[in-house]
């Protein structure tokens, strides 16, 4: 049986974070509001609370798919090695799908709904992405014969890498570093809400994969953080449920487009009341 990584880091969340505070206080650096902060800390909170029940749900799809393994992988270094590389690669692709299907965006806008970049922005956590099934980009790796103990262990390796990296006190990393790894100057780009910048770096520890497949913005002028059109609220519950409920009221008023406005991109109207990154782009593009 692993630790559970994520409740045992909590106590090292907390010092970080005041840390920041008060490094970010001495170099004047204006990335903290004590309201938003308090109420990603509250996000974090509830992650933790729903995740005691929806990672029974995950594990037990786990369990299911892995009586259907192909392979028997043993707990052996090869095998961390390839879980490490083939996880990360599903986190990618994960990550750039909740990016690009509202269905799974209606979760994960809950980590871009901060004006504010800092510790404190990377513990403001999904509420429902567990139980609305994000877990079954990974139901592959089960199906491989990866252990679920190891995949969930590796799953918490790699949250925990992405907690650093949401900071303005670090400006750039060595360059091989910045060249493989996720770092806080990629992520400070993926977490704009500037057009150029829309929907790019969506690493988990390696941006090696942006670079393959199309998505890596080298981060060049300084970004403005949260959403294209922000939500301007501290209350956690609508936090957690803003883009559900949206979905709700266009499915209601225009049963028609269910599909789309379920699983077209965010942002996607009918009449073009609203503008998708692509449309955004195409917007400023024409008049650049």
């Amino acid at each position: 049986m692993f630790p559970n990584l994520i409740q045992a880091a909590i106590p090292f969340f907390v010092f970080f974070v005041l840390l920041e505070i008060v490094l970010n206080a001495w170099r004047r650096i204006p990335s903290y509001q004590a309201k938003d902060a308090l109420s990603s800390i509250a996000m974090g909170l509830g992650n933790v609370g729903v995740g005691i029940l929806s990672k029974g749900l995950i594990f037990g799809a786990y369990m299911l798919v892995y009586q259907f393994r192909i392979f028997e992988l043993e707990y052996v270094w090869w095998m961390w090695l390839m879980l490490f590389f083939a996880d990360d690669f599903t986190y990618y692709w994960y990550h750039r799908s909740a990016h690009t299907i509202r269905y799974f965006w209606a979760s994960h806008v809950v980590h871009h709904s901060s004006k504010n970049y800092n510790l404190a922005t990377a513990l403001r956590q999904t509420w429902t992405g567990g139980i609305t099934g994000s877990f079954v980009f990974y139901l592959w790796l089960p199906l491989l014969g990866f252990p679920p103990l190891a995949l969930v262990f590796m799953q918490s390796i790699s949250l925990l890498y992405q907690f650093w990296i949401h900071t303005e006190l670090i400006n750039r990393l060595p360059k091989w570093f910045e060249f493989i790894f996720n770092t806080p100057s990629h992520h400070r780009v993926h977490h704009s809400s500037d057009v150029k910048y829309l929907d790019a770096n969506h690493a988990g520890v390696l941006i090696i994969w942006d670079r393959m497949f199309g998505t890596f913005i080298p981060e060049e002028e300084h970004p403005n953080y949260g959403l294209t059109k922000n939500i301007e609220t501290f209350n956690p519950l609508r936090i957690a449920t803003h883009e559900w409920w949206q979905i709700f009221v266009d499915i209601r008023k225009h049963p028609r487009y269910f599909w789309q406005y379920l699983f077209g991109p965010p942002g996607w109207s009918h009449d073009g009341s609203r503008k998708t990154s692509a449309q955004l782009r195409a917007e400023q593009d024409s008049t650049a």
